[in-house]
């Protein structure tokens, strides 16, 4: 079977749907089944990562195929059909929630959430527009929809109206960082600079309004008076709309100098920040998935979460919840957080079984066998 992957997530500074993609190209370097399968990767241009992935993990690529543009809608609706009609791949492989409509070739779809549906006024109203119109048809022609939750197929079906048979949640996989202990060695009692941690509160991904960055950085401030040497990190691009100028929100709240505010990290600096963290914190009040604190819990370190539904089916019991909004109880549950050590042990040891779930091994045979239906109607069809 030849597999057609839209690619462009690896390019420019890969982030939650690059990294997934990433994740799925190095398991299906190794997963037997896959090795029956080529697979071709369009973009606009090659990717800083394309040497790592092509040799080493996917000795079965059939190569890049760069079509000139700069990799936007119309690239996808118009240059990229040209290519799949000359190329004739068996199946059309979309990460991102977007596809051609006219692909001439059944494609399978991952739509992550519906942000832009359920909550409109994080988006500009035109890239809001565009997002619904192109999704809404992606996914009313795909062969099949994936996504990443049980509570995100829901909405899918719900909102998008599509049959419950045609979407498949297939939950991602988390990696342990390199060099970092495991959960169940990290969960130890001991003080909060146990395993050369020190009082660093973390937040890590990409800064959206749902995701509540000027509220935590209000819960540090009302922390520091018990814990001076406290500090809070906060690692990510700064996408928020209407943005949010969290130097300015530090400032204000008195802990600019306790606050640092990284803008996109490589993976390097982002395994030391977990490294150092006692606490990570993500108060998100909406995620297809919500992939960091699980990243975390995999370095040894606790989370503290937004009380929402797709984090009780996420994280389960190996999470600390406090209400939205509640900036009081943020910071009462921080500050426990960072006192209690026999706390923080019972978490990471509940997460042992939670991380269990999650694995990229597993979402690559699914997602390559959700792959193989759909070409495998389209053969049927031919007969």
């Amino acid at each position: 079977m030849r597999i057609a992957v839209d690619a462009r997530e690896l390019s420019g500074r890969p982030t939650g749907v690059g990294r997934y993609l990433s994740a799925l190209l190095v398991e299906w370097g190794t997963l037997p089944e896959a090795r029956a399968h080529s697979f071709t990767l369009y973009a606009s241009s090659l990717p800083a990562s394309a040497e790592s992935i092509e040799p080493a993990a996917l000795g079965q690529i059939a190569g890049w195929r760069l079509l000139a543009g700069h990799g936007g809608t119309l690239w996808e609706q118009v240059k990229l059909p040209v290519a799949l009609r000359r190329d004739r791949p068996d199946v059309l492989f979309a990460p991102a929630y977007t596809a051609p409509v006219a692909s001439f070739v059944p494609h399978v779809l991952t739509v992550h959430d519906l942000s832009f549906l359920t909550h409109p006024e994080w988006f500009r109203s035109r890239e809001r527009l565009r997002r619904v119109w192109v999704t809404r048809m992606a996914a009313a022609s795909a062969a099949l929809v994936l996504t990443d939750t049980e509570f995100s197929k829901r909405e899918i079906v719900h909102l998008l109206r599509l049959p419950s048979e045609r979407v498949r949640a297939i939950p991602l996989g988390v990696r342990r960082p390199a060099g970092d202990r495991p959960a169940e060695e990290a969960a130890g009692p001991g003080a909060p600079g146990h395993l050369g941690r020190e009082p660093l509160i973390l937040f890590a991904g990409s800064v959206f309004n749902r995701r509540h960055v000027p509220d935590l950085i209000r819960a540090f401030a009302a922390l520091t008076a018990s814990h001076p040497e406290a500090r809070l990190a906060i690692a990510g691009d700064n996408r928020t709309y209407p943005f949010e100028d969290l130097a300015a929100c530090a400032a204000d709240a008195g802990v600019a100098d306790r606050v640092v505010i990284h803008d996109y990290v490589q993976d390097q600096t982002l395994n030391a920040l977990y490294r150092r963290a006692t606490v990570f914190a993500f108060l998100s009040e909406y995620e297809g998935f919500g992939l960091p604190p699980l990243e975390a819990l995999s370095s040894g370190v606790p989370v503290l979460v937004l009380d929402t539904e797709v984090a009780r089916e996420v994280y389960g019991d190996a999470a600390v919840y406090v209400r939205p909004g509640d900036i009081e109880g943020t910071a009462r549950s921080l500050s426990n957080l960072l006192e209690d050590a026999d706390l923080r042990a019972s978490l990471l040891r509940r997460a042992t079984r939670v991380l269990a779930r999650y694995s990229w091994e597993r979402t690559a045979r699914e997602t390559l066998s959700a792959l193989e239906s759909a070409a495998g109607t389209r053969r049927g069809a031919r007969a």
